[in-house]
């Protein structure tokens, strides 16, 4: 049974039109500023394609009612993987202004630079962007097709490789002096967790109206609040690692990520994270009360969505500024990045039945109450 989203489609479309009008002209006005921001909203919503691509991979392999309930949102996310594949655009443009690496002269004068530049120059840059987006693009049109869960366990492994090179590629590379090999496992438990949370908002949203009304049951939201949960658990166990092994470490070349994290106003924002991406839904999610309530855990959620922009705005902003600087267009890119998101997710949401009620997994059990 498919639903009819037209209102929402046309909100999201206008808040994202005004958002890239406003973008673009601040632009003319600071264009490094227009980049960084740019670059901060593309990758919080990219983060939801890729995490609906990775998290129907996993439920092929795994099964469980917690992926039935959310398969049309999943498959959705998937199918705006092109529309991210245009609006990459803007950053192979802005290469020269985010990225170090790519001036010449700075190379000539840096030894780290010129023994990372078989990697680290523009054209593999764009070649590998290229690749990731026709592997991503080629692994979701497959699985529509009858021998998906086949594929799920070989495109599963490539997703995760993929992934972390883009990271790498994407955001890593803004400070090319330092690495860490669990950065692109942070990243992905980060973009499973924002998408499982959109998902638990759509279902909260949509709980009173057909077809959920009559499947939809406190026990899918209390999987779902599981998951959240342990991914929440994930992200700051592989975060807290990273810095653990950094600061046990003590080496030059790994110190300063860091330190330019922890000064300059920066450790306002890493309290924030301590406390809003971790400890908070942590111990809201122990409550068994909180995850079987749909209104209560999409307020969680809700939560989880803006503190997961936080987060990334502590990874990408402090390689070019050394204190803590907030710009009106981070505000206006992500509003229209993610007008045009949700207006493409929405129309795809509604071109298809948006629950299917011949899964043997939703009448087992019963009818809803999951208010």
């Amino acid at each position: 049974m498919s639903m009819d989203f037209g209102s929402w489609q046309k909100k999201a479309l206008l808040c994202g039109l005004v958002g890239v009008a406003l973008s673009l002209l601040g632009a003319f006005a600071d264009s490094a500023v227009f980049f960084r921001s740019y670059l901060l909203a593309y990758v919080y919503w990219i983060s939801f394609a890729l995490a609906s691509l990775g998290l129907t991979l996993l439920h092929n392999l795994t099964g469980g009612r917690w992926g039935v309930v959310i398969r049309s949102f999943l498959n959705s996310g998937m199918s705006t993987l092109p529309l991210m594949a245009l609006l990459v655009i803007p950053i192979l443009v802005g290469i020269p202004t985010l990225y170090h690496w790519a001036h010449q002269d700075a190379v000539a004068h840096d030894a780290v630079l010129q023994h990372k530049a078989p990697y680290l120059n523009v054209t593999a840059f764009v070649v590998r962007t290229v690749f990731y987006f026709a592997l991503w693009i080629a692994t979701a049109v497959l699985l529509r097709g009858p021998r998906a869960k086949w594929i799920s366990g070989p495109a599963l492994i490539l997703f995760v490789f993929s992934v972390t090179f883009a990271a790498v590629d994407w955001i890593m590379s803004l400070e090319p002096h330092w690495y860490s090999t669990i950065y692109g496992a942070i990243l992905i438990v980060g973009q499973a967790l924002q998408t499982l949370a959109l998902c638990v908002i759509l279902l909260a949203l949509l709980a009173d109206k057909e077809p959920f009304v009559r499947f939809l049951h406190p026990l899918h939201f209390h999987d779902l609040g599981n998951l959240i949960f342990a991914f929440t658990v994930l992200w700051a166990y592989t975060a807290f690692s990273q810095f653990l092994i950094i600061w046990s470490g003590n080496l030059p070349e790994e110190t300063p990520w860091y330190l330019r994290r922890t000064n300059g106003g920066w450790q306002m924002v890493t309290v924030i994270l301590m406390l809003f991406h971790f400890a908070v839904p942590f111990f809201l999610l122990l409550m068994r009360y909180v995850k079987r309530r749909a209104r209560l855990l999409a307020r969680v959620a809700a939560g989880i969505l803006i503190v997961r922009v936080i987060d990334l705005f502590y990874w990408i902003e402090p390689a070019h500024s050394s204190g803590l600087v907030v710009s009106w267009m981070h505000l206006t890119a992500l509003v229209g990045i993610g007008g045009i998101w949700l207006y493409l997710f929405l129309r795809r949401l509604g071109q298809g039945p948006v629950l299917d009620v011949n899964d043997p997994r939703l009448p087992v059990l019963g009818h809803g109450g999951a208010h």
